[in-house]
C-alpha cells in the first residue's frame, strides 16, 4: 500500500486536537506522519500537540488562514499521498485503508474523497442517515505530484471556499477525482467551526470561487 502524510491546519485548536490526532492513529492503515501547521494560535495549541506523544511535525507560523497553513504542510510532505483533516473533524478507522485501495486500482485517479457524517458533543451521535459527499479538506487523499502541481491553496478574505477554488483548478487541469460511497469522516459542529458561520458569508464566498473559475475558462478560451 501506498505511504501518506496528513497535514492539520490548525487555529486555536486545543480543546479539540487530541481527538483528532487520536483518530488518525486508529487507522487500519496508520499514516507516515503526520504535520501540524500551527496557523499562529493564541491558545495551547502547541503544548497539546506536543504532549500528546505521537511522531507529529509541529510547525508555527504566523496566521494566514487554512489555505496558507495546509500548503505550508504540503510542501513539506515526502510520501506519495497526501490527506488534510480540520482540527476539530474526526477520520473513521476504515477512511485511509479505503482511499488508498481506490487510487491502487485506479492509477489514472488523481484523488478520492468520501461522505461526511456530522455531530455536536458526543462521535457516536453522529447523524450517519444524513450523510453527505464531503468534497472537503477533511475528506480528501491527493496524489502528491498532482497536489503541488495544482499550486498553493489560496486564502480569499473571508478565509472560506479556498479548497473548492483548488479543486476547481485541479480539475480544469485535466485530473478526475472520485468520491466514494462510504462515510469517512465526521465533522464537529461548534460556536468556532466553519460549518456553523454565518451561511450568507459562506454562499458569497463560494460564489466569488465560481465566478473566478469561469473567468479562467473565459482567459483560456481566449488564449486558443
Amino acid at each position: 500500500m501506498s505511504a501518506y502524510t496528513v497535514v492539520i491546519p490548525a487555529y486555536n485548536a486545543a480543546h479539540y486536537i487530541g481527538e483528532t490526532l487520536d483518530s488518525l492513529l486508529a487507522q487500519t492503515v496508520p499514516p507516515e506522519r503526520i504535520i501540524v501547521v500551527d496557523d499562529g494560535s493564541p491558545d495551547d495549541t502547541a503544548s497539546v500537540v506536543v504532549a500528546h506523544g505521537a511522531p507529529i511535525t509541529y510547525v508555527r507560523q504566523d496566521n494566514t488562514g487554512p489555505g496558507g497553513a495546509t500548503t505550508r504542510g504540503m510542501m513539506m510532505v515526502e510520501t506519495e499521498l497526501f490527506a488534510t483533516v480540520d482540527h476539530d473533524d474526526l477520520w473513521l478507522p476504515r477512511k485511509a485503508e479505503l482511499q488508498i485501495a481506490k487510487l491502487a486500482e485506479d492509477s489514472e485517479l488523481a484523488g478520492v474523497f468520501g461522505r461526511v457524517a456530522e455531530f455536536t458533543a458526543d462521535p457516536a451521535a453522529a447523524r450517519y442517515e444524513a450523510a453527505y459527499d464531503g468534497w472537503t479538506r477533511a475528506t480528501m487523499m491527493i496524489r502528491t505530484s498532482v497536489a503541488r502541481a495544482t499550486g498553493p491553496m489560496v486564502d480569499p478574505p473571508s478565509k472560506l471556499g479556498e479548497v473548492i477554488e483548488w479543486l476547481a483548478i485541479m480539475r480544469e487541469n485535466g485530473h478526475r477525482l472520485a468520491m466514494l460511497e462510504d462515510t469517512v469522516t465526521l465533522r464537529r459542529l461548534h460556536a468556532g467551526s466553519l460549518t456553523a458561520r454565518d451561511r450568507g458569508e459562506l454562499s458569497r464566498s463560494y460564489l466569488a470561487t465560481a465566478r473566478r473559475a469561469l473567468e479562467r475558462r473565459r482567459a483560456k478560451a481566449d488564449i486558443k
